[in-house]
């Protein structure tokens, strides 16, 4: 069973804050995918900020998405971050 998100927090360069059901805090960079299909949208400030927890990923308001699985696997383990009452602070 992979981790689940349950909290994200975007940065200013293109990256985000992921917390998983594992208590883990990881970055995810999402500039790498910012030239394919509907990710190309979240280039604009505004839509990359609409990010949020749904079911056990994110999503976007353009209603684009990545596999939990995938951002888990891709993404790289933060420390020192901290957490409150599931939230990332």
């Amino acid at each position: 069973m992979y981790p689940k998100v349950i909290n994200v927090k975007p940065t200013d360069n293109y990256k985000l804050i992921l917390l998983f059901d594992n208590q883990e805090v990881r970055e995810f960079n999402v500039e790498p995918y910012l030239e394919l299909g509907i990710f190309k949208e979240l280039k604009n400030r505004t839509v990359f900020n609409t990010v949020r927890v749904s079911f056990d990923t994110v999503e976007w308001i353009n209603n684009a998405d990545f596999d939990p699985e995938f951002l888990y696997q891709k993404s790289i383990k933060l420390d020192n971050v901290f957490k409150s009452d599931n939230a990332i602070i």
